[in-house]
């Protein structure tokens, strides 16, 4: 990503308003890899120190496959999570969208940390 600033799109992708932050997680795990569902919230446990509960988490995976966004493969019992074309244009889509909207605030807490490092040699 360059410096030049992104301009803030009106709204959020459709797989990602604030309440979306979760189906964008899901998401960016997802372009790395297929992953069944436990997979994914162990991952989101690493990622952010809590694990979502299974009533969270599927509602989140389901809505993602009727977006057209994940597609499913049973294997035996479980299913494999695969993110589509149209989940990895949207995965883009709502990266380019977070960051328009809070990358100062990453910015200036790195400068923040850089500076308070600096203080401190």
């Amino acid at each position: 990503m360059t410096d030049e600033k992104l301009s803030a799109p009106c709204c959020p992708p459709s797989c990602c308003d604030m309440r979306g932050y979760l189906s964008f997680s899901i998401m960016w795990m997802l372009r790395k890899r297929d992953m069944y569902g436990q997979e994914v919230a162990e991952e989101l446990k690493r990622m952010r120190g809590t694990k979502p509960n299974s009533g969270t988490l599927y509602p989140a995976l389901k809505e993602l496959e009727k977006q057209g966004m994940v597609e499913t493969k049973k294997e035996g019992r479980k299913k494999i999570y695969k993110l589509t074309e149209s989940g990895q244009a949207g995965s883009m889509e709502a990266c380019e969208y977070f960051c328009a909207m809070y990358g100062d605030i990453f910015r200036e807490f790195n400068e923040i940390k850089e500076a308070q490092s600096a203080s401190v040699s």
